[in-house]
């Protein structure tokens, strides 16, 4: 169920509709509805170059928030975290009321989710560390994602990249999350506050790979961090880093490069044992299946040497007999 600072918006716009900015003038043919949330609803549309995502919201000041984030982010060296801003305008509908909207980059890929169950459990850690990168890259511009889910995250590529859909949620660090899931919320779980801080969307990361692993949801049974505790350990992938996991629904994490340094060493730490023991049982076969080879070959030299010996003996033998007639 879906938690917000404010109600759903019931913006609905047919298929084939032009909006035409009222200050720059620039038209977007809507073609379907690609979501929908708190903020406003979002378009897949054809503007004069390129297909477009357009959001559309009758609150102003959500789309001047929203613009200012996709704003901030292009700001941001690296890898682009958000779809790119393309326009901001208003709509006259109906030659009446003046409606807020901004076209941006149509991202086109695949949902995590489904990536996840075609591709294997193993692509949860490399989108884990690309997630981290990003949210790392978002804190520092001083702004906390809010509404993080699978929803909200879109795998594009080649190659295989993690980008994000809706900035909708995205608040000012310090300030109260505005937008939320509850699944996703640590709130919801009795986990933390509401408060926009990085550890707030570095535990929605942990539930996240949670989902990913199980492949969907599932419900809550009061037992908040034990409950989460079980369906990481019962998990062959995930108990590979269940400390990382704990620690980011503990709220332990103060910033998003804490957990992915303790991912990277994790990973390290396992490639090492996983190493000594490949090294053991090398050792084992070495010491082992050489042995058995080792008398193998013994016991052939051996064989070969009466052989020879005893060929050599029926020679002279034979030398002699015949010399001695």
């Amino acid at each position: 169920m879906m938690m917000h600072t404010s109600k759903s918006q019931d913006i609905n716009i047919q298929p084939g509709t032009v909006i035409q900015g009222k200050w720059h003038h620039n038209c977007y043919q809507i073609i379907r509805q690609l979501g929908k949330g708190a903020t406003g609803v979002v378009y897949l549309a054809q503007s004069d170059r390129q297909l477009v995502a357009v959001k559309i919201s009758e609150d102003s000041m959500a789309i001047t928030s929203e613009v200012n984030v996709l704003k901030s982010l292009s700001k941001v060296q690296g890898p682009a975290l958000g779809p790119s801003l393309l326009d901001v305008d208003d709509w006259v509908r109906d030659n009446k009321q003046s409606i807020s909207f901004y076209a941006m980059e149509y991202l086109k890929g695949e949902r995590t989710v489904n990536f996840v169950q075609k591709k294997g459990e193993s692509w949860i850690f490399v989108f884990l560390s690309q997630l981290l990168t990003d949210l790392s890259e978002l804190h520092k511009a001083g702004w906390v994602f809010g509404d993080l889910k699978p929803d909200n995250l879109l795998i594009t590529g080649p190659p295989p990249k993690i980008r994000w859909l809706d900035v909708g949620g995205t608040t000012i660090l310090g300030r109260a999350i505005k937008e939320y899931t509850e699944f996703y919320d640590r709130g919801y779980w009795g986990l933390g506050t509401r408060k926009a801080e990085p550890s707030y969307d570095l535990f929605a990361v942990a539930i996240i790979c949670i989902e990913l692993a199980k492949g969907r949801q599932f419900k809550k049974d009061g037992r908040g961090i034990k409950q989460l505790d079980e369906y990481i350990n019962s998990h062959r992938v995930l108990a590979k880093i269940r400390p990382v996991l704990l620690r980011a629904l503990q709220g332990k994490y103060k910033h998003a490069h804490e957990m992915k340094e303790d991912l990277m060493q994790t990973f390290y730490k396992q490639s090492q044992e996983q190493c000594e023991n490949s090294g053991e049982e090398q050792h084992k076969q070495i010491l082992n299946k050489p042995q058995s080879r080792v008398v193998k070959r013994k016991f052939k030299g051996l064989l070969e040497t009466a052989i020879v010996t005893v060929l050599l003996f029926t020679v002279y033998f034979l030398y002699v007999y015949f010399k001695m007639i």
